[in-house]
């Protein structure tokens, strides 16, 4: 082979080698990008803010201490015949004082429950309404008010109430078939989270079953209004029915009686119940 070829042939392996080596490290650059953006994704991910979660999910877990707070005993109530109907609109109870043929109670802890009698000249049946003032803001708290006058299984009950105050909850509800402090039925309004929800609470742990969302008001008057039939149950909110749902957590009768929750400064007016 001619000289002048044999330089050529080994200028062309020579160029060759230098290159090799500029492509590997090229390659090992491009390797070491890869792995650097596939180990910052996952970091990405997880300092992305978590989203709100859904609080109608969050609601319809079972709430409450693994072991409630002891209760007394409920005093037993005549259960009602069908017809049978008690009104109480507070108008021939002192202000100051507790109505009569009520007493209070509570679930959850916190301070105790504070219902009296007020004056309010803005009451749907003037003059007095009654009313949860207590402002304790413990979370699982339920001020009760409840009947003394009979048990219902099939009943048909009202009550027209305003959600005055309350940064930690602004709710009032309707308790029913209420065997103790700890084990009965609710339906509720909530001004702050604008909702409406049935729960029950068993041994003082409370678990919702049905609801519904839309803008409750505060300051304002509205009725809450709840049928029972067997396992059954329509709940209605200033008339319009909201809320259909079935349980058999509590299928004998039971007492009704007024409810809140928390700081929750709430007036009643209006309590009406009949069996059916």
């Amino acid at each position: 082979m001619p000289a002048a070829e044999m330089r050529i042939i080994v200028a062309i392996l020579f160029a060759g080698l230098l290159v090799l080596p500029a492509c590997n490290d090229n390659d090992r650059d491009e390797q070491q990008a890869g792995a650097s953006k596939s180990v910052a994704s996952p970091q990405t991910s997880a300092q992305k803010p978590a989203e709100k979660p859904n609080v109608e999910e969050e609601e319809e877990g079972e709430e409450g201490p693994a072991v409630p707070p002891s209760v007394a005993v409920e005093k037993p109530a005549p259960l009602q015949a069908p017809g049978k109907q008690f009104i109480y609109n507070f108008d021939a109870d002192a202000p100051g004082q507790m109505p009569a043929k009520f007493h209070t109670a509570k679930t959850g802890g916190g301070t105790a429950e504070k219902w009296s009698v007020l004056a309010d000249a803005a009451a749907p049946s003037k003059p007095n309404v009654v009313a949860q003032t207590s402002t304790d803001q413990t979370d699982y708290r339920f001020p009760l008010l409840i009947s003394d006058e009979g048990s219902f299984q099939v009943l048909d009950l009202s009550v027209r109430f305003k959600a005055v105050s309350g940064s930690v909850d602004r709710a009032g509800g309707l308790v029913f078939r209420l065997q103790d402090p700890n084990n009965y039925y609710i339906v509720r309004a909530n001004a702050l989270e604008n909702n409406y929800r049935l729960y029950h609470v068993v041994n003082g742990r409370r678990s919702q079953f049905a609801g519904a969302n839309f803008k409750v008001t505060s300051g304002e008057w509205h009725e809450l209004r709840v049928e029972a039939t067997g396992n059954k149950f329509a709940c209605y909110y200033d008339g319009t029915k909201k809320i259909e749902a079935t349980d058999s957590t509590f299928k004998d009768g039971g007492k009704v009686g007024l409810w809140t929750k928390a700081d929750s400064v709430t007036y009643f007016d209006d309590l009406k119940v009949t069996a059916e």
